[in-house]
């Protein structure tokens, strides 16, 4: 069920959502949290979708902020507030509110928000593109336990994942962490089997792919080795090597599809490392609600920093297998690919 509202209010908003609720006999009191997301006209189609399908494992109120910038000076004084709300089977097992917002609307998207947030339950906050520099001072971030960006959709991917370590704030993620959960848990399984020494890292994968960049200073900072960024025609991540003194552990994945793990004295493994759709990070994301704190340890490592470690000549000093979040099934993130900053260490 979808009803349009123009030049409306929240009041009237919520008063839709009862009616909506009324006619379809849904109750709301099977949600659990509620998902803002703020993107553009272009990609709400895209992020809308990723969230609906995201929301049978996380029933939630999704409100979908589109700040719409008039081209008359006249319109872009005038506030003004559209709503379409969608119930039922148009709304995914949750309700949807998509909020168009015109004029001095824009400035204030965090109070026409507030009045539809869902009592006593968590808020996260995704921006599907045009992420703020310091989400957590954003305003519409101020509401949220749980902010969510993504570096791949930034013009400058690489740069951008240093403004996010500037910045970062518990209860700060990013999609390009997501999209490396599979492969932290396979490379964390591989020391579990065959404990050794490990001495230096190599990381493939596209130029500007922000995910090989964090894996990299993942590797750099839990194992404290030397760790090589090699650039690789993708698809995303390709490749990662081991080298240790029980022999080179290697995984391999150069279709984005399926891999293959080698280690010395064991045969090959095809591993299933597939890439995954935006939904399925976001759900992954909305499984937990605090902290990440092995995230935040990973950007604050660093780009350059990365660059000088992989520059050191010296052996490091004997590693341990990292810690990391469970095992997710693989996927396919939706990004642009656009120029950046190369970070390489030799």
């Amino acid at each position: 069920m979808k009803i349009d509202l123009t030049e409306t209010t929240a009041s009237k908003i919520n008063k839709a959502l009862v009616e909506g609720r009324r006619a379809v006999g849904t109750p709301a009191i099977g949600m659990v949290l509620t998902l803002v997301i703020v993107t553009d006209e272009e990609n709400a189609y895209d992020a809308l979708k990723a969230a609906n399908e995201a929301s049978r494992e996380h029933p939630s109120r999704t409100l979908v902020v589109i700040k719409r910038v008039s081209r008359s000076p006249r319109d872009r004084a005038k506030a003004r507030l559209d709503a379409e709300v969608r119930v039922g089977t148009d709304a995914g097992t949750g309700e949807t509110v998509v909020l168009r917002l015109y004029g001095e609307a824009i400035d204030h998207a965090q109070s026409v928000v507030l009045p539809l947030l869902l009592p006593d339950a968590p808020v996260v906050v995704w921006w599907a593109v045009n992420a703020p520099l310091d989400p957590a001072k954003d305003p519409l971030g101020a509401l949220a336990q749980r902010r969510v960006t993504d570096a791949y959709a930034a013009e400058q991917p690489v740069q951008e994942l240093s403004g996010r370590a500037a910045t970062y704030t518990p209860g700060d993620t990013d999609l390009s962490w997501t999209r490396i959960t599979p492969w932290r848990s396979m490379l964390a399984a591989a020391l579990d089997q065959a404990p050794c020494t490990v001495t230096s890292a190599e990381v493939e994968g596209e130029e500007f792919n922000p995910s090989c960049e964090l894996l990299a200073m993942w590797l750099a900072g839990r194992l404290n080795v030397p760790v090589t960024r090699k650039v690789s025609a993708g698809p995303g991540l390709t490749a990662v090597r081991l080298e240790s003194s029980g022999g080179t552990i290697v995984l391999d994945r150069p279709d984005g599809s399926l891999a293959t793990l080698s280690m010395r004295g064991q045969p090959d493994r095809a591993v299933a490392l597939k890439r995954r759709e935006t939904s399925e990070l976001l759900a992954e994301e909305l499984r937990r609600l605090d902290p990440d704190d092995i995230y935040a340890a990973a950007l604050k490592y660093g780009v350059d920093k990365l660059a000088e470690d992989g520059a050191r000549p010296a052996a490091p000093e004997p590693s341990v297998a990292p810690d990391v979040a469970p095992d997710e099934a693989p996927a396919k993130p939706a990004a642009k690919k656009a120029p950046g900053k190369k970070a390489a260490a030799k």
